[in-house]
C-alpha cells in the first residue's frame, strides 16, 4: 500500500515543482474521498496538477470552463430525443468521469454551482427522475481566483461545505521557477506520465485510509476546535457537523500517508486550516485560516492516547 502511495506521490511531483505540502493535501482530499477547492491566481500549475492525478491513476479526466451562460445540464448531461429509435437517449455530461476539474466555478451561476452539489455528495446525478451513478472513484478539483470579483458569483454556504479541502498553490521560489524552465526545456510534462496506481487500487486506498484508528481523545480535540468556531467572536458562522466529519477523514487520510494505523494530534493541526477555513464565515471580513491558527494554538490536547 505505502509503495503505491510512495510511487502516486513522486509521479505528481515530476510535473508540480516545490508544492509537497500541496500534493499531500490533494492525496489527503483524494483518499479521504472528499474534493479539493483550489483558491489560486491564473498560471500557477492548477489544472496540471488535475491532469497529471487523472493521468497518474490511470482515470478519465473532464474539465469544465465555468461561465455565467453555462447551464447545469452541461455539467450533468440530459436527455435528448432521438428520431431514429423513437425514444430519448441519455447524453452524459463531464460529470461522469474520475477527476473533473471545474475551473473558475465561481463565475458559473447559482443555478449551474448546485448542478454538483448532488454529485459532490452522493456521487450521481439525478436526470428527469432518475438517478445515475457516476464512476468510481469520483474526485472533484475546483478552482476560483481570489482576486477578481467582478462577474463572479460567490460559493453559498452549502456548497462550500461540499469541498473537504481548500487551500492554495502560490508562486514558486525562484529556485522552484527555474526548475520549472529546465523541465519545460527538457519536455518534462503530464503528457510523458504514465499510470502508475489502477482506479481499482484508489478505491482499496480509500478503504485502507478510513480504517485508521482514531482515538476517543483526539476525537474530543477535534469536537473541541469545531464546536469553539461556533461560539468565537470573530465568527459569525461556525463548522458545521459535516465539516467535523470531514476533519475526522482528512486526519485518518493523513496519518495513512504517514505510513501510520493510528492518527496523532499533528495530523488534525495540519490539516485543520485547510478544512475548516473555508467552513466559516469570519466576522468584520477576517481571514477564516487566521482564525483557525488561532483556535488551534488555543485548544490544548489533553491526555492524548494512541
Amino acid at each position: 500500500m505505502q509503495e503505491k502511495i510512495s510511487t502516486l506521490t513522486d509521479n505528481l511531483g515530476r510535473t508540480i515543482v516545490g508544492k509537497a505540502n500541496a500534493i499531500r493535501l490533494v492525496m489527503v482530499a483524494l483518499l479521504s474521498e472528499g474534493h479539493a477547492l483550489l483558491e489560486d491566481v491564473p498560471g500557477v500549475g492548477k489544472t496540471l496538477l488535475a491532469k497529471s492525478l487523472a493521468r497518474s491513476i490511470d482515470g478519465k479526466f473532464q474539465r469544465v470552463q465555468c461561465t455565467p451562460d453555462l447551464l447545469p445540464t452541461d455539467i450533468t448531461g440530459t436527455n435528448i430525443w432521438n428520431p431514429s429509435s423513437r425514444e430519448f437517449e441519455f447524453m452524459a455530461g463531464p460529470a461522469f468521469t474520475n477527476v473533473l476539474l471545474a475551473d473558475e466555478i465561481n463565475r458559473a451561476t447559482p443555478r449551474t454551482q448546485s448542478a454538483l452539489l448532488e454529485v459532490m455528495e452522493e456521487q450521481q446525478v439525478t436526470i428527469d427522475g432518475e438517478s445515475r451513478p457516476v464512476p468510481k472513484p469520483f474526485f472533484v478539483i475546483a478552482t476560483q481566483n481570489p482576486i477578481e470579483y467582478q462577474g463572479t458569483f460567490p460559493l453559498p454556504e452549502a456548497q462550500m461545505d461540499r469541498f473537504t479541502l481548500s487551500f492554495s498553490l502560490g508562486y514558486p521560489t525562484a529556485a522552484e521557477e527555474l526548475q520549472m524552465l529546465q523541465r519545460q526545456q527538457n519536455q518534462i510534462d503530464f503528457e510523458k506520465l504514465s499510470p502508475c496506481v489502477s482506479l481499482a487500487e484508489v478505491e482499496e486506498l480509500q478503504q485502507e485510509a478510513s480504517k485508521v484508528k482514531v482515538s476517543e481523545s483526539l476525537q474530543q480535540y477535534m469536537l473541541n476546535l469545531v464546536r469553539a468556531s461556533r461560539t468565537d467572536e470573530e465568527i459569525t458562522l461556525g463548522v458545521s457537523p459535516r465539516g467535523t466529519v470531514a476533519l475526522q477523514r482528512a486526519t485518518q487520510a493523513l496519518a495513512f500517508l504517514e505510513n501510520r494505523d493510528y492518527a496523532i494530534p499533528d495530523d488534525v493541526k495540519f490539516v485543520a486550516p485547510a478544512v475548516l477555513s473555508h467552513r466559516i464565515i469570519p466576522a468584520g471580513g477576517g481571514n477564516g485560516k487566521r482564525i483557525v491558527q488561532r483556535l488551534l494554538s488555543q485548544i490544548p490536547v489533553e491526555s492524548f492516547d494512541s
